[in-house]
């Protein structure tokens, strides 16, 4: 009866946290840009929440200092990665210069300071109330951090000077607990070793911090920074029944909650809990009952879904180790026919080479009833002994280190077989750029292969099949979408500025922009093993015109997803965000990206040497080329 709605809408509000006098609430907020933004609301509803932020970049983590003169937060808004700021509370605060602060304001008399230091002496009670001066209160803010990495959890003083919080960059690996002044002098490192300490929290005498680190609790003296760990011994008893329908439960209502689509794509959400609940929980081990959820979300036909856990059984682990070779059964061993270039075969020390007959591995000879990979299970990343026949004749000894995986050296031939397909096909008129996933790593490969692969070209080919999805879409549009203005010509290069016409293709973009750029022609290709946000890249591409698509139609999974930890730590995935072509209105879950030109790689097309997508998009695009 006593409860009361201050805030209803579609976005939670997280990180909410109580002013010291218990009147104010602080909370982070996303509106429907997911631009995330610290509001400061009364607690009684008296007034409507005030944006404290007001920035593009993602706010978050609010955290009041008792002595009611700050609200710290984490920024992304510079450098790239999250600091620690803070807004002053009080203009009056917010005017000082740092000589007021360190002499005392000049208008303060001496019988007004005699009476603040009476005040602070007296033990009260009640806290006083909070003065928040809201107006223009966004032009109050102040950066403490501008660290490499990414600062979190800030927690502040009782007297408001010091702001602990969390960081990386001390080579660990891991995160440590920090310190630094408010004006963001003195920082320290309060602990060592990367041992990624989280749930810091203020004891409320501000004498201690509390926080947890690998499942301990420590205990950090404020005067000190001396970190003490506190021992402590828990046992609990698990009954995994209930443990698992408890599971159950909380998968199903997250689910029920935050689906994207309020309909569930047409099934009975209730219907299918009641169906399957009974099944899942007769599940003999987790997998099983994890396996049984799965096929429950199965029913929804929606991507970015699953129930994942920890596996309680023990099953027995071998890794064959990769040479980087493919064979073919002799009479007395495995011809060598195929070596992947960059793999322990093909390395200075332990060089193979193509028709090499392998006559013995580790002394054990290779026979025709005898998988010849088998023996070399168990020897990844351990010297290995080969007895190799070469074609002389002659026997030789080669001792090799096979890799555990070779999936990059393996993608790398793929792409090199790409770039001289490209090459062949448009007489070196075009370069070829392949974008593996949608992450920074591939961007920032992307952005050096503008130089390297469309150095001296009329043209690029960018293709995006079986790229797995990410979310650099916007990143690859900015590049892609740079439309020059001007053009420069410095001191040197013309004997005359009459000259000006020769240098239209010229601009100084590496240092006016913050991405790199291309100007000029380019087409893209997808097929059915673009996924994700590989297809909403071409989507985008095709829609907003930047050239022609080419391939065929993307798989259709798009939804934007995250997840939610369960009672014994298990994960289930949360798609809760749909993603709508602008240009259509089409929904990009289950509405693939459909290519301007539909065409497929026959099977044998890698082993002829073959690729008729990339052929047709290069035709295409130097007709483009030539009609201009």
């Amino acid at each position: 009866k006593n409860e009361k709605v201050i805030l209803d809408g579609w976005s939670t509000p997280s990180g909410t946290t109580w002013s010291p006098d218990s009147k104010w609430l602080a909370y982070a907020l996303s509106d429907l840009n997911f631009n995330s933004e610290i509001y400061i609301h009364s607690a009684d509803n008296s007034a409507a929440p005030v944006n404290i932020s007001m920035h593009p970049r993602r706010d978050r983590t609010p955290f009041w200092s008792e002595d009611g003169s700050k609200l710290a937060f984490v920024s992304n808004r510079n450098n790239g990665d999250d600091d620690i700021w803070f807004v002053w509370l009080k203009r009056e605060d917010w005017e000082k210069t740092q000589r007021d602060r360190d002499e005392g304001y000049y208008f303060e008399s001496e019988e007004k300071k005699q009476e603040d230091d009476k005040k602070k002496g007296d033990e009260k009670k009640d806290v006083e109330p909070l003065q928040i001066d809201f107006e223009d209160i966004h032009d109050r803010l102040y950066q403490v951090t501008s660290r490499p990495g990414n600062e979190r959890a800030p927690v502040v003083s009782k007297d408001g000077k010091k702001i602990y919080f969390t960081a990386g960059s001390d080579g660990s690996g891991g995160r440590n607990l920090y310190s630094v002044k408010w004006d963001g002098k003195e920082p320290k490192q309060l602990t060592k070793g990367g041992q990624n300490p989280y749930g810091v929290s203020l004891e409320p005498t501000g004498d201690a911090l509390y926080f947890l680190q690998k499942g301990s609790l420590s205990k950090l003296d404020s005067k000190s920074d001396k970190a003490t760990p506190m021992p402590h011994i828990a046992r609990m008893n698990i009954d995994h029944k209930l443990e698992r329908a408890q599971i159950f439960e909380e998968a199903w209502s997250a689910l029920n909650e935050g689906f994207y689509d309020p309909d569930f794509h047409g099934k009975d959400w209730k219907g299918l809990k009641k169906k399957y609940k009974k099944w899942a929980l007769s599940a003999s081990t987790s997998q099983d009952f994890y396996y049984v959820f799965n096929l429950m979300l199965g029913q929804l036909n929606a991507s970015h879904m699953g129930l994942r856990g920890s596996n309680n059984e023990e099953t027995q682990q071998e890794s064959t180790g990769r040479l980087g070779i493919e064979v073919v059964p002799e009479k007395e061993g495995v011809k060598v026919v195929h070596i992947v270039p960059r793999t322990p075969a093909d390395k200075v020390k332990s060089k193979l080479y193509v028709d090499d007959v392998i006559t013995s591995v580790n002394g054990q000879k290779v026979k025709s009833n005898i998988n010849f990979f088998g023996l070399l299970a168990g020897e990844a990343e351990n010297q290995v002994l080969l007895k190799v026949k070469g074609t002389d004749g002659k026997v030789r000894e080669v001792v090799t280190r096979p890799s555990e995986s070779i999936s990059t050296e393996l993608y790398e031939e793929w792409i090199r077989e790409k770039k001289a397909l490209t090459e062949k096909y448009s007489n070196g008129r075009l370069g070829y750029i392949h974008i593996r996933g949608m992450n920074l790593p591939s961007f920032e490969r992307f952005e050096r292969e503008l130089m390297a692969s469309g150095l001296g070209k009329e043209g690029i080919v960018i293709d995006v099949r079986y790229n797995g999805g990410g979310w650099t879409t916007d990143y690859l549009m900015t590049v892609l979408n740079v439309k020059q203005h001007a053009y420069t010509i410095p001191r040197g290069a013309a004997k005359s500025l009459d000259e000006n016409n020769k240098f239209r293709q010229y601009y100084p973009y590496s240092e006016r922009l913050p991405l790199s750029s291309w100007t000029k022609p380019s087409i893209a290709m997808c097929n059915e093993s673009s996924y994700s946000n590989a297809e909403i890249f071409s989507h985008a591409y095709k829609t907003l015109g930047i050239g022609n698509l080419v391939g065929m139609p993307t798989f259709g999974a798009v939804i934007s997803t995250g997840g939610q930890r369960l009672l014994d730590g298990s994960f289930v995935r949360m798609p809760f965000r749909a993603w709508y072509v602008k240009a259509t209105g089409e929904n990009m879950e289950n509405g693939p990206a459909i290519p301007d030109v539909i065409i497929d790689n026959p099977p044998a097309s890698r082993a002829k040497g073959e690729d008729a997508q990339l052929k047709k998009s290069v035709e295409l695009l130097l007709q483009q080329l030539d009609s201009n």
